[in-house]
């Protein structure tokens, strides 16, 4: 049986069945749901569902703080009745869950905690909703419960009918874009958009009956970990639900995966604490640490570097990446990254230290892989984000846009045909990043076609390709070139708060107590701007940083500067340190 529909999967993987399919933590105490158990449930849901009077094409919203079962069950339930899942971050303000669920016309949203559910209450009279059903127990929020209680057998026929009746080219989903600017856009996807991808992307990722243990930690809201979960389903694997980044450590050392997903800068932050103990060690310890990550540095696979390099690094991988894999589970073995640019020295890092890590390239409107790197001879490359995926045509358009056509490019932006024409021209979809594809047939993302801008010179300058050198630097977290219409180049920098007392304890320095003390250290100034200038090197004088200004707060997604996938607001923190950037340029 070849999948059609997105839920295929799970009655293909009834063939096979697992006994620990959905895992999910309540309580301290990991439950797991076998394949049975799993679709069983889906059956009683659908049927509940069918009673509530939903029908074909109906919305129904989904809205979790982490990933769990009952997500997955609420999603196949939908969709073999052939409604229209809309995914939800639950990261957003109440304002916004408002516009989603009015723009969307859903009908019925199910949530996962109480946080959620305040926010709802106070929008609640304002959207279509006709109800609010909740995972776990909230006083005054219907129990999802009840679509188990005084379950109706009969209704099954109705349900198989139902299931016969949805077709491949019918509405699966609209995931609602974070985006950096705007409204959201909803992206509607088909089943046969996500299959097409789910189908290309098993082909590439090293998953096999004796490695089928994974963690799932992106939000599954997210097209990215929403088809790597249909990819497990695929698979037959076990899939572990992480309980939070705060536990994913833990988590890991529990479950003893094989494989997960992550973004770069959850990778930046594994590294960076494990430098960190690294420089807590004395003497000999210490400096066959480092030696042993500045070997990693200079990795390339398929034992490019030659023999004498891998005897290096056989020794390495014994006396000091053995424990880091100890510290990550002991079985991790490949981690698949994307959503946005990856370092390529964390890319070499970990490959050395055993743990492959495959990037890949797409966006939700593309299912979403577009390239993805495999485990082939010659298949990865640190810097390039892999090779075009079976079925998917890639051009590069004169001013350098990656244009994408196939199976997997989305149906439009619900009710916004203008934006839909926009961006589908011609029968590929314009997806906004700058690229290069190399003779290997590698493709590597340079910038956002909207991020380039112009200095007072004429020069273009492409920020991102800066900031992914200049996050080389340990002592950079996260950094937004400026400049547009300014003589040069600059930039924000919210320095690495995790680093800094490593560091400042290393050479003797004070930093101070406040975040505004350490952003006014003239040391830490100094040894910054001592990595910039190295990095400058790799770029032509007018596009160098000249001036930089470091900011005391720490970005994040409640606080409005990033996206929750993790992509800098830019016009946001340009506003919000407006004054820094007169302050450069005065």
């Amino acid at each position: 049986m070849i999948p059609t529909r997105l839920f295929d999967f799970l009655a293909q993987q009834r063939d096979t069945p697992l006994q620990k399919c959905l895992n999910t933590k309540y309580n301290g105490q990991w439950v797991a749901t076998s394949t049975q158990e799993f679709y069983d449930k889906v059956q009683q849901a659908s049927r509940k569902l069918l009673e509530m009077g939903v029908k074909h094409g109906d919305k129904i919203a989904l809205i979790s703080t982490n990933n769990r079962t009952e997500w997955c069950i609420m999603d196949q339930a939908i969709l073999q009745l052939g409604g229209t899942t809309v995914p939800i971050y639950p990261t957003i303000t109440g304002p916004e869950y408002e516009y989603v669920l009015t723009h969307s016309e859903s009908r019925f949203c199910f949530i996962s905690d109480a946080e959620i559910f305040e926010k709802l209450k106070a929008v609640e009279k304002n959207t279509p909703l006709e109800g609010i059903f909740s995972f776990e127990e909230i006083p005054g929020c219907t129990s999802w419960e009840v679509l188990f209680e005084e379950d109706k057998p009969e209704l099954q026929e109705k349900v198989e009918a139902a299931k016969e009746k949805v077709s491949p080219d019918d509405l699966a989903t609209i995931i609602y874009t974070s985006g950096t600017t705007g409204r959201p856009k909803g992206v509607m996807l088909n089943h046969s958009n996500i299959v097409s991808n789910v189908l290309a992307v098993s082909d590439k990722l090293p998953l096999t009956p004796e490695k089928n243990v994974a963690l799932s930690f992106l939000p599954v809201c997210h097209i990215f970990e929403r088809v790597v979960v249909y990819v497990y389903y695929h698979n037959n694997c076990e899939i572990h639900f992480a309980e939070s980044l705060e536990k994913i450590s833990d988590n890991l050392n529990e479950v003893h995966p094989y494989f997960m997903t992550a973004v770069p800068r959850l990778l930046e932050k594994v590294y960076d604490k494990i430098y960190a103990r690294g420089a807590e060690l004395d003497g000999i310890k210490q400096k066959l640490f480092y030696w042993a990550v500045n070997l990693g540095l200079d990795f390339a696979p398929d034992g490019q570097n030659g023999w004498w390099y891998e005897f290096k690094l056989g020794i390495a991988r014994k006396l000091i990446f053995s424990k880091w894999k100890e510290a990550l589970g002991g079985r991790l073995e490949f981690i698949s990254s994307g959503s946005a640019a990856l370092q390529p020295r964390l890319g070499k890092v970990f490959s050395s230290a055993g743990i492959t890590i495959l990037e890949g390239y797409g966006l939700t409107e593309t299912s979403p892989v577009i390239t993805c790197s495999e485990i082939i001879r010659g298949g990865n490359k640190f810097g390039y984000v892999g090779r075009v995926i079976d079925g998917v045509e890639v051009k590069i358009a004169d001013d350098g846009e990656i244009l994408c056509k196939g199976p997997n490019v989305m149906q439009g932006y619900y009710k916004d045909p203008e934006k839909s024409a926009e961006v589908l021209q011609n029968g590929y979809f314009h997806t906004g990043d700058i690229g290069v594809i190399d003779a290997d047939g590698f493709l590597k993302i340079t910038d956002r076609k909207k991020q380039l801008f112009k200095t007072s010179g004429g020069k273009y300058i492409a920020p991102q390709l800066l900031e992914n050198q200049m996050k080389q630097s340990l002592f950079i977290e996260q950094i937004m070139v400026i400049g547009e219409g300014q003589k040069m180049p600059a930039a924000l920098i919210q320095p690495s708060y995790d680093y800094l007392p490593t560091w400042a304890e290393e050479n003797n320095i004070n930093l101070g107590e406040s975040m505004e003390e350490i952003c006014q250290n003239e040391a830490l100034i100094a040894a910054i701007q001592e990595d910039i200038n190295t990095h400058n090197q790799h770029f032509g004088k007018w596009e160098q940083v000249k001036k930089f200004e470091l900011i005391p707060e720490v970005w994040s997604i409640d606080a409005g500067h990033l996206t929750p996938t993790m992509k800098v607001k830019r016009k946001v923190v340009q506003e919000k340190y407006q004054h820094l950037c007169d302050k450069i340029y005065a």
